[in-house]
């Protein structure tokens, strides 16, 4: 495994993180086909053992039991001080006022419910799950900043948004000395390059490392263009974020990674590791191929040639994953 640092920050991470919405309990919240325990468990382990150190998960994913099923495996398997665990805040948790979103007290209700259930006393990163144009920013930033004085989390990190909206958060942590964020967790991969417009040139100059998600495009990238999963056709979500014109660039992945004798992943991985501003795309697995294709496209490099390829067929996107 190969580390990095996360952003300008001192804090190594491998150059993959395992993206924990696979594993949950598939009889609470919307995901039915999550993992059990006894899979989830086997796979986290089988990455420790590749070196992965980096687990991203989040308060709402399968309701909160995909921190469950993480902490007591990373319990299990690994010393804490080995690990580093990345969850989120901002969905919808319970019904009713203040259930969800950023406020002061989501903020500081929910990290303590994510450490209970993670069986932690901090987070190495605790990312706002997206905007909330309901709480003022500096409400948000202020409740994170005292969460990160408190010793419940170590850096704080943001997820999908507009960069004049991180720009903006960027800037008022800046101007009360607040803890601001060193990483963006976005919606990034070789079928939608929007973010390459505004957000990265921003990240790449403040210094932010980018944990992109969906960096196979829910899978669209490792199969025929017409393939479908028990995730497929299931996934509302996933069904906005692609479109028609992008199977050509399924198909030239899957072309070069013919040429090559490797599967169609670790090609769409390697092209995210070109670009300099990528930290560690966060790859979610449900089989023990899908682990060993992230594990293995850490050592690929394409050249550039193959880049310009792959780039070649793309065609702007409406924005998509901000919800």
């Amino acid at each position: 495994m190969r580390y990095t640092r996360l952003g300008s920050t001192g804090l190594e991470v491998s150059a993959i993180s395992l993206g924990c919405m696979s594993f949950g309990d598939s009889s609470r919240g919307n995901h039915q086909w999550t993992l059990d325990e006894e899979s989830s468990r086997a796979l986290i382990r089988r990455a420790l053992d590749a070196g992965v150190n980096f687990f991203d998960t989040a308060n709402v994913y399968s309701d909160g039991s995909s921190e469950e099923i993480l902490g007591r495996a990373l319990r299990d398997f690994a010393s804490r001080d080995e690990v580093v665990i990345a969850t989120k805040v901002h969905g919808r948790m319970r019904p009713g006022p203040n259930g969800a979103g950023l406020s002061r007290r989501a903020v500081l209700s929910e990290i303590d419910h994510s450490l209970r259930r993670l069986g932690v006393d901090h987070v190495d990163l605790y990312q706002i799950h997206r905007w909330d144009p309901e709480t003022p920013i500096e409400e948000t930033l202020e409740a994170l900043h005292d969460v990160v004085k408190a010793g419940k989390a170590r850096y704080i990190g943001a997820s999908s948004m507009y960069a004049w909206q991180f720009a903006k958060a960027l800037h008022i942590a800046d101007a009360h000395g607040w803890t601001r964020f060193v990483s963006m967790q976005n919606h990034y991969n070789l079928l939608y390059r929007e973010e390459e417009r505004e957000m990265l040139p921003l990240c790449a100059d403040e210094g932010v490392g980018v944990i992109p998600w969906s960096p196979l495009a829910r899978g669209r990238l490792t199969r025929p263009w017409d393939a479908t999963t028990a995730r497929t056709e299931t996934d509302e979500f996933g069904k906005t974020l692609y479109q028609d014109d992008d199977r050509v660039i399924v198909e030239r992945v899957a072309a070069i990674a013919e040429r090559r004798g490797l599967p169609p992943a670790q090609i769409a991985l390697a092209w995210l590791a070109a670009n300099p501003v990528v930290t560690a795309p966060i790859v979610g697995v449900t089989k023990d191929r899908h682990l060993e294709d992230a594990i293995a496209a850490v050592d690929v490099e394409l050249d550039p040639e193959e880049i310009a390829h792959l780039e070649e067929p793309y065609t702007p996107h409406p924005v998509a994953g901000f919800r």
